[in-house]
């Protein structure tokens, strides 16, 4: 069986739109401000190269395939390869080299793939998919990369839940410019 890690960019009151200034939002690249350091590029690098594959809604997933292809490295040559799973209902046809559209109910789906699929399956961006599968509790970690700035305005990571989700903290550490790294499971 999987395990359904999430790894966001995130702002001190919880945004976490655009973070690398691919979007057209007032803040678009605000991670880009502070430092990772060594130690947060590693743990980038780190999780990655751990992952089996990759998660992601259409929007991100589009983003990403318009920006990762042309790029080289260890960490592109990851991203690129790895099989990606997307969640739409309107992305038929995914161009970038493995990249699948899972159909159906999208809980279904996931919860299907989960089963299906062994190691961790990676999560980025994607806060409507990010929010359902917190909602369905298929996350099994969450990984927060919390950047010292409040931006006031834009797409919020947490959203209305059913039901409260406790989690417990499992790691932390502070990297570069007073970047915090966060990690939760569910505490059940």
């Amino acid at each position: 069986m999987g395990r359904i890690v999430v790894t966001e960019f995130v702002s001190l009151d919880g945004v976490v739109e655009d973070p690398g200034g691919a979007e057209d939002f007032k803040y678009g690249g605000w991670s880009f401000e502070f430092s990772r350091g060594d130690d947060g590029d590693k743990f980038k690098l780190d999780e990655t190269m751990e992952a089996e594959s990759q998660l992601l809604g259409r929007v991100t997933y589009q983003a990403f395939a318009d920006a990762w292809p042309s790029r080289e490295g260890a960490f592109a040559d990851k991203f690129n390869e790895m099989p990606k799973y997307v969640v739409s209902s309107t992305l038929e046809n995914p161009d970038w080299t493995n990249s699948h559209v899972l159909e159906g109910d999208p809980v279904e789906a996931v919860a299907q793939l989960r089963q299906e699929q062994d190691g961790v399956i990676l999560v980025a961006g994607s806060v409507q998919l990010v929010q359902t599968l917190i909602e369905n509790d298929l996350v099994d970690e969450l990984r927060l990369m919390v950047f010292p700035v409040v931006l006031g305005s834009g797409k919020r990571l947490f959203g209305e839940t059913s039901d409260k989700k406790s989690l417990r903290l499992t790691d932390s550490k502070v990297v570069g410019d007073g970047v915090a790294i966060l990690v939760y499971q569910p505490a059940a």
